[in-house]
């Protein structure tokens, strides 16, 4: 039986942030994430896409960081559970809970954080026929080590930001890019979309407006996509093709628990991001609310909030005095055993 403090469900970047939030509080966390190691879908995924919404990063990888997000948590040493998924919660009769994995690993805490992310997730699938003869074979759903595409021609169908993203950075690396898309208007940050313009009057990007790809042409390995249009039809020769329409995400055993669900999010209370169930509390993209935004920064602003009320829980007969770290400092376990620490 591993015993912390704070049972924290996903090792993404807002569970690694509620670390360090709960490590300034004098509290540890131990981690569970299905993902075999730290960073969620910003190391599962896209390790080497850039990210510019971080306060104080004008541009960050997002190998990056997690990298840095374990630094800032490391003097507090977490424990992590990985490559084992949290399949149940068991509440005790003093009010704790025992979260048990799909290899049997249990975990006891008085307070659960949820911050699965997404939860677990696969990539929406273009309705093509013998699309699963090229997967891996030149069809790729998500851009996981982008130096082995670099330079290469290739199409990439979507309107939202990763889509565009990708195509401005394989532009920009000397790639040419055909960017298809179902419409002229684009879900992705306006200055994304500037930019791909700009790259497409330069003669290093064509964007393909009111579009899609409907056909794979090869034997064993992609040569050519067929782009559709009301006016036309036209075949690219290219053997790279990224169908880049997001993911569609899965809750798993998460929605079993007896919480209260919205479209595949767990409802909280913004007050301090508390579920319906005493105790059990959800941050970041896994949670929703009137007003919710799925962005990284939003998810540490609720894990700092969901660590105070944590806080009352696990010592309902102290009084924490929130000082600025400018004044109180960085203080870890330095002087502490760390808890019990497993890693697969």
């Amino acid at each position: 039986m591993i015993k912390t403090d704070i049972i924290i469900i996903g090792a993404g970047p807002v569970g690694l942030f509620a670390v360090f939030e709960a490590g300034l509080m004098k509290l540890r966390c131990h981690l569970i994430d299905a993902i075999p190691q730290p960073g969620g879908q910003l190391s599962e995924i896209y390790p080497k896409k850039p990210i510019y919404d971080i306060p104080g990063y004008p541009s960050v990888l997002a190998g990056e960081l997690v990298d840095k997000l374990m630094e800032q948590a490391a003097p507090f040493k977490p424990g992590f559970t990985l490559g084992e998924r949290a399949d149940s919660i068991e509440k005790q009769d003093d009010g704790s809970f025992i979260v048990t994995t799909s290899k049997g690993t249990q975990h006891h805490a008085p307070v659960v954080m949820i911050a699965g992310g997404l939860g677990s997730f696969e990539p929406r699938k273009p309705l093509i026929s013998n699309i699963g003869d090229f997967e891996e074979k030149g069809v790729r759903y998500i851009v996981k080590d982008p130096d082995q595409f670099e330079g290469k021609d290739m199409v990439i169908s979507g309107g939202g930001d990763s889509a565009l993203d990708w195509a401005i950075y394989f532009a920009e690396k000397g790639s040419f890019v055909h960017l298809v898309h179902r419409s002229d208007r684009y879900r992705a940050h306006k200055d994304s979309v500037s930019r791909a313009q700009e790259l497409a009057a330069a003669g290093k990007m064509k964007l393909h407006t009111f579009a899609e790809v409907k056909e794979l042409n090869g034997d064993d390995d992609l040569t050519a996509v067929v782009i559709h249009t009301k006016a036309a039809n036209t075949t690219v020769e290219t053997e790279l093709w990224f169908p880049l329409f997001g993911l569609s995400p899965k809750l798993g055993p998460i929605g079993d628990w007896g919480l209260d669900i919205e479209k595949n999010a767990i409802v909280v209370d913004t007050f301090d991001y508390q579920t319906n169930r005493p105790g059990v509390f959800a941050i970041g993209d896994v949670n929703t609310y009137p007003g919710k935004l799925k962005l990284i920064l939003c998810g540490f602003h609720e894990a700092t909030l969901a660590v105070q009320t944590a806080y009352k829980i696990i010592n309902p007969d102290k009084k924490f005095t929130l000082k600025y770290t400018t004044v109180q400092g960085v203080q870890g376990f330095e002087d502490e055993q760390p808890k019990q620490t497993i890693t697969s």
